[in-house]
This record gives C-alpha cells, sequence and structure tokens, in this order.
C-alpha cells in the first residue's frame, strides 16, 4: 500500500465518503502490519467543501488554477521590488482570473462561493496553498499541511499524467520541518496582506461603483434635458410651419387686395377723365 496513491484517492473521491474512506485505508495499513503508514493515513485531513472544488480543478488539470499560482509568484516578486505600477496590473490579472475561475464553476451557495473566492485568492498570495492546491492535496485555507506531504512526488493529481510546475516544489522532499512559531507568523503575515488586499480592492470597488452612481445620475439628467430640447425643437418647427402657413395665405391675399385696388383706381382715373371731357 502507498500513502500516495491511497492520499490521491481520498481526495479524489466523494467527499461525503472521505472519513469512511480513510478508516478502511488505515484499517488496511494496519492489516498489512505497517503502523507507521496506517498513523500517517489517519492524520490526513477531511477537506472543506471550498478545498475539495479548488482540488477538483487540480484533478480536471486547470491551466487557470495553475495561472493563479504563478501569479501570485509573480505579485511577491514585484511587492519584493516594490514595482507599484506592475504590482497594480498583477493585481487585477489576479481578480480577473479568480472572477472567470468562479464563473465556469457549477452554482454553488453564496457562504461556498465566497470560501471558494477566498481560497483562490489564498492560491495567489501563499505558496503552501498553491503547492497544495496544485497537488490535489488542499485541506483548507486554515491549515496548510505542506510539511506531511514531504514524501509527494511534484506531479499533478494522479490521473493527470502531467506535471505541475513551479510551485508544487513546497510539496517536494528533503526539506526539514521549518521552526513551528516562525511559520505561523510568516502564514500571519502572508494572510494579513492578503487581507489588506482584498480591503484595497473593495475599497476601490466602492469607488468605483459611487463613480458609477454619479455618472450614471449625471446620464438620467442629461437624457431628460435632450428629450425636452427635441420637445421644445418640435414645438418650435410645428410653430414655424404654422406661421409660414399664414404668413403664405397673408402673402396670397395682399395680392387679390392689390389687384383689386389697382383695378378700382384705373376706373376712378377712367371716371375722372370721362367727367372732365364732358364738361
Amino acid at each position: 500500500m502507498d500513502f500516495d496513491a491511497v492520499a490521491g484517492e481520498l481526495y479524489g473521491g466523494d467527499l461525503a465518503e472521505f472519513v469512511s474512506a480513510r478508516n478502511a485505508a488505515v484499517k488496511a495499513a494496519k492489516a498489512e502490519g505497517d503502523a507507521e503508514l496506517a498513523k500517517r493515513i489517519q492524520q490526513l485531513r477531511k477537506p472543506t467543501t471550498a478545498a475539495a472544488i479548488v482540488n477538483g480543478l487540480a484533478r480536471d488539470d486547470s491551466d487557470q488554477l495553475r495561472e493563479l499560482a504563478e501569479l501570485g509568484a509573480e505579485l511577491r516578486d514585484a511587492h519584493t521590488r516594490l514595482a507599484g505600477d506592475e504590482l497594480r496590473a498583477l493585481t487585477r490579472r489576479r481578480g480577473e482570473l479568480v472572477r472567470r475561475i468562479l464563473h465556469e464553476l457549477p452554482s454553488m451557495s453564496d457562504p461556498v462561493t465566497r470560501e471558494v473566492e477566498a481560497t483562490l485568492e489564498a492560491v495567489a498570495a501563499e505558496p503552501d496553498t498553491a503547492a497544495l492546491a496544485l497537488a490535489g492535496r488542499l485541506t483548507s485555507v486554515a491549515h496548510q499541511d505542506t510539511d506531511q506531504w514531504f514524501s509527494l512526488a511534484a506531479s499533478a493529481p494522479p490521473g493527470t499524467g502531467k506535471r505541475s510546475e513551479k510551485l508544487v516544489e513546497k510539496a517536494e522532499p528533503a526539506r526539514p520541518k521549518r521552526d513551528h512559531r516562525r511559520k505561523e507568523r510568516e502564514e500571519e503575515q502572508e494572510r494579513a496582506r492578503a487581507r489588506a488586499e482584498r480591503e484595497r480592492l473593495r475599497k476601490e470597488a466602492a469607488e468605483r461603483d459611487k463613480e458609477r452612481a454619479v455618472a450614471e445620475r449625471d446620464l438620467v439628467r442629461t437624457e431628460r434635458a435632450a428629450e425636452q430640447a427635441r420637445a421644445r425643437v418640435d414645438d418650435l418647427r410645428e410653430r414655424l410651419a404654422e406661421a409660414e402657413e399664414r404668413a403664405g395665405r397673408a402673402t396670397a391675399e395682399f395680392e387679390t387686395a392689390k389687384a383689386a385696388y389697382e383695378e378700382a383706381d384705373a376706373a376712378a382715373e377712367a371716371a375722372r377723365k370721362a367727367a372732365d371731357a364732358a364738361r
């Protein structure tokens, strides 16, 4: 019985059957007389729902999960170099990538969605989380038991046939355990940075929402003003057409009256001449 094979079956199996399957594997290891193997299997934690979903991405050989892990390395490098513009661009890419992964996952409840989102962000923020996620061995963001996977080959989860590059080296052997307190401090610092970054992004999103609301109000106001102006123009055009029609009628009446006047004037002139001739 091989530890990595057993772990692969447990973390790749039905989450609801994890405990019973683990107990069966422990019993089988004891039956083979391998107490140390039985102990290691017994210590395997059941993954949270969010961790199981992210492990599933690794089993499906998700390019996006690998991209997220590698993007985390780039973010840490940019942070170390204090490359502000690059860091902001990478942060935007991380947010877009996390949203894209969430969008492609099956429908989930809001709490699970938030937990998966936090787990994906941790993959980008924390090397240990990235290593375990890529190996399909993540139990939760709070418990990153990288040390127990020292015998894990630097490969993708069983069945994919592909090698997980870069960040899975955290899960490789030949490394002594780090001081527990020092590890806790480093993990807390990473989580604090991740929380601070998430808070900054939330504030930025809130500011964008405010700007959008102002722009929307301005759009509604100007659209209403434009509609009123168009109505006024239509009204003026209608009045102009009516005035032009009245002007046309008045011109015609003037021409008729002028012709009548000229005819009457000519008749009067002829009558005066006739009267003068009769004297």
